[in-house]
């Protein structure tokens, strides 16, 4: 029970419905369960919320994803309003989830997710070539990760999907996990223990010791895999978040920058682990994916 509470202290946040939207369900359509895969016989699904005007031809992949736990019932296109007002066609694709899948499993779900919606590009109207990507918490660390370790499909692959890049554009997202070896101050493991013991079954066997947590921490750290050709990042997080340290932002960014690549931190003030308005902040994401996606400078 304890678990199940902190899954949903991560995911709830991050799925809240905000009233002051003006969004209606009239404008936008929205198709639900589109096959993208399937995993030991079970379906991976991802619902399209396409808005009725003004489409700009642009994708945004969001990531449903608490806690590295999915549910279709999670998918909420009035959290999505603010992509949909300004015409993008939102993505929102649920992985398979812990604790039956890991992270390094659960993170290939993702690659083949944005690769689906590459070969399908023309069916929703979008630019196969520029895809944004976001979410919060681990659906932030899913949307880094695809930013710093999308790419190149296998050529030879018998599946046409999966020859099709996994690679996005443009990144933004809240508090993320980016460094489970160094999370909060230096050299403090995370890999399922510390302060993330709690979600140790999304982790997997490798983190039942300190060999595998080195291992395993790094494979599953986007910071590892920065390089000055990753897309322009955009990181929001609350300076009071107890979960996941602002540390990991930071850091992040900092790195980032050092590398050449283009990264942004807003810090919000007194905010923990989520917040209740999030419409400025999705509407600086918005505004993030205008800028980087469709070359739209305010």
């Amino acid at each position: 029970m304890k678990k199940l509470s902190l899954i949903l202290a991560l995911l709830l946040p991050l799925l809240c419905v905000l009233p002051a939207f003006a969004q209606t369900e009239a404008d936008f359509k929205r198709t639900e369960d589109v096959i993208y895969g399937r995993k030991f016989g079970v379906a991976l699904t991802l619902d399209v919320i396409q808005p009725v005007k003004a489409n700009n031809g642009h994708a945004v992949i969001f990531m449903v994803s608490g806690g590295w736990f999915s549910s279709h019932a999670s998918v909420n296109p009035k959290y999505y309003a603010p992509f949909l007002n300004r015409g993008y066609t939102v993505f929102a694709v649920v992985h398979g989830s812990q604790p039956k899948f890991t992270i390094p499993e659960i993170t290939e779900d993702i690659h083949r997710a944005v690769r689906f919606i590459r070969h399908s590009a023309a069916t929703w109207g979008v630019n196969p070539d520029r895809f944004g990507i976001t979410g919060g918490s681990a659906g932030g660390h899913l949307s880094v990760t695809m930013g710093t370790q999308g790419g190149p499909g296998k050529p030879d692959a018998k599946d046409p999907i999966d020859r099709e890049s996994s690679a996005v554009q443009a990144v933004a997202c809240f508090y993320p996990p980016t460094d489970f070896l160094n999370y909060g101050t230096a050299g403090e493991d995370a890999v399922g223990v510390g302060i993330l013991k709690n979600f140790k079954p999304a982790f997997g066997p490798a983190s039942d010791t300190p060999e595998g947590r080195q291992k395993l921490g790094k494979e599953i750290s986007p910071i590892y895999f920065i390089t000055a050709k990753m897309p322009p990042t955009l990181i929001i997080h609350g300076d009071a978040d107890k979960l996941v340290p602002m540390q990991q932002a930071e850091s992040f960014v900092k790195r980032a920058t050092e590398a050449g690549a283009k990264a942004k931190l807003i810090v919000k003030p007194g905010a923990g682990h989520g917040w209740k308005d999030k419409e400025p902040d999705l509407n600086a994401m918005a505004d993030w994916f205008d800028e980087y996606l469709r070359g739209m400078k305010k």
